[in-house]
């Protein structure tokens, strides 16, 4: 058998042409653009038939991560982040000093029993 074969191979039998129109229902959309700080635009498409209040009012931009709104003049600032916060500085907020001076306290009681009782045997 000679090399080239069948013209449709790898094709599905019956299927037309790349991009036909006429298969499957279609959809009314509607494109909203949104902008970040940097001036990029990004262009998201909806069906038409959404309720405005369901469209998003911010989005983070692709092209930089910043947040993106829909107003060109006035877009959205990045939210100031929170540095973070260890597990100890978690403690300090919910601990006063003399809490936590009665707590330290409690576990080296605890911790030197302990030792105590192992170094005997």
């Amino acid at each position: 058998m000679a090399s080239g074969g069948s013209a449709i191979r790898g094709s599905r039998v019956g299927a037309g042409p790349m991009g036909e129109q006429d298969r499957g229902f279609h959809a009314d959309r509607i494109q909203v653009s949104y902008w970040d700080e940097l001036g990029n635009e990004t262009v998201r498409s909806f069906a038409a038939n959404l309720p405005d209040d369901e469209i998003p009012v911010t989005i983070d931009s692709p092209q930089s991560g910043l947040p993106a709104g829909r107003d060109k003049a006035n877009p959205p600032s990045v939210a100031k982040l929170e540095p973070y916060k260890t597990h100890l500085a978690y403690v300090k907020e919910r601990r006063t000093e003399e809490e936590a001076e009665q707590l330290l306290t409690e576990a080296l009681d605890q911790l030197r029993a302990r030792r105590g009782t192992l170094t005997q045997s």
